[in-house]
């Protein structure tokens, strides 16, 4: 497990004016009123955290909204600016390193999502509705926070919106209210979870509550893609028996899916949760390695998180071999068939990419996700299927919850390995020639 040290900037180069190294949020309390047809937001964020050095000043990410009060403890008010990326609280007297504070901000305005290098994330307007797509950046478009996805913390998230909408948001449901034509819905998430990750999905949805591998599950959906949702999700059960059988118990206690009316260019990612568009459900199972790759990063991104986002390959690598080893459960081609046939196109594709550091501007490259992949598969086929699942699944557990490095897994697989793995990862993650599939 790594560590995140005081003052360690340079793991956070990628998004270097995103979240601060000085301090750790342990809760974020969130308490939102929106109303989605004017596009209002008015809420409060209890953001509770510790010093990690002496703090004159605190930090937070917040896009496009408004402060209108800070609160530092028991301080009645307390001074802050603000710019358009970020608000700097300043306490009455600096908190000494190691102390805890509670942090208040009531705040504002009309979330948008913000622009950046991969395209808008964000709190984002939908036809009828709202999602949130957040990574890597997209967080402080509509909660202030500590935007770093090494800072883990629990969340309480209280949405009030108009009567006829669903909420769905991260975290298990704890109280669903009605009063004068607007609804309440409270969530709870407990285990610790990355800004980037907390989520929340409104629309005039049927949910469908289930219960499959021991998962509870629930599906969310416009009423009139019914029948293409559930064919299309139906081998959902199938996947969660094996990938539980293939990386370890399922590491949250309930999975949802969201799927919007709206379409999506790509499916989105979330703690416990997956939101897929109207684009990737066509009632013939077109987009079933999708479901399968976002289930699988319940166990590596979300609960197995990123220490830096240099490290994407242990997020994105991992979820594109689950869809290889998803076809071979199910009867389709094998992982060994998809990692041939990859492996064959990387090899036409620029020789410009350092997996284990591919830069801000090509981390979300298809080169990350399939050298990465490769690079699992070629791991496996070096140490054998009963030592490349046991190291999977001890991985899974020996980090549940935490946030790790390359470097980590490098030193978690050579413990299955009768031989150095060195130069095999230096082949891998450090050069840009690609590697053979097999010694």
């Amino acid at each position: 497990m790594t560590a995140v040290s005081p003052g360690a900037t340079a793991r956070h180069v990628y998004l270097p004016r995103s979240g601060s190294a000085d301090y750790a949020v342990s809760s974020y309390d969130l308490a939102l009123d929106y109303r989605v047809a004017t596009n209002r937001l008015d809420a409060t964020a209890i953001i509770t955290a510790r010093a990690l050095v002496p703090l004159a000043s605190i930090p937070f990410d917040l896009v496009h909204l408004r402060a209108k009060r800070v609160r530092v403890d028991a301080e009645k008010r307390a001074r802050f600016t603000q710019t358009t990326t970020h608000l700097n609280v300043r306490p009455a007297a600096p908190i000494p390193a190691g102390g805890e504070f509670v942090v208040t901000i009531e705040y504002g305005g009309s979330p948008t999502p913000r622009r950046t290098r991969w395209g808008a994330l964000g709190w984002e307007e939908l036809t009828d509705g709202v999602l949130v797509a957040a990574q890597p950046s997209g967080a402080p478009t509509w909660f202030p926070c500590n935007d770093r996805p090494s800072d883990k913390a629990t969340y309480r998230i209280s949405v009030t919106t108009e009567q006829p909408y669903t909420v769905i948001a991260t975290g298990e449901l704890e109280e669903h209210t009605v009063d004068r034509g607007r609804g309440t819905w409270t969530f709870v998430r407990d285990e610790p979870t990355a800004s980037y990750l907390a989520a929340v999905q409104i629309g005039r949805y049927v949910v469908e509550p289930r219960r499959t591998a021991g998962v509870d599950s629930m599906i969310a959906y416009p009423g009139a893609l019914a029948k293409r949702v559930l064919s299309d999700l139906a081998p959902l059960g199938r996947m969660l028996s094996a990938f539980q059988e293939a990386f370890g118990p399922y590491p949250f206690p309930s999975y949802t899916v969201v799927v919007t009316e709206d379409p999506l260019e790509i499916p989105l990612e979330s703690q416990g949760m997956a939101t897929f568009g109207s684009t990737h459900i066509d009632g013939r199972g077109g987009s079933e390695r999708l479901i399968a790759h976002e289930l699988a990063h319940q166990w590596f991104g979300n609960s197995v998180g990123l220490a830096s986002w240099r490290d994407i390959w242990l997020n994105e690598g991992f979820a594109c071999y689950a869809e290889w080893l998803w076809s071979e459960a199910s009867g389709g081609l094998s992982a060994s068939t998809h990692a041939r046939a990859h492996h064959a196109r990387l090899r036409l594709a620029p020789k410009d990419l350092l997996l284990g550091d591919p830069g801000p501007d090509l981390m979300f490259d298809d080169r990350v996700y399939k050298r990465g992949a490769c690079l699992l598969h070629a791991l496996r086929r070096r140490i054998g299927d009963e030592g490349f699942f046991t190291m999977l699944r001890a991985w899974t557990a020996d980090h549940r919850f935490a946030v790790v490095t390359s470097a980590d897994f490098e030193a978690h697989a050579a413990r299955y390995s009768d031989t150095p793995l060195d130069g095999f990862f230096d082949g891998w993650l450090r050069s840009t020639a690609l590697p053979a599939l097999s010694d």
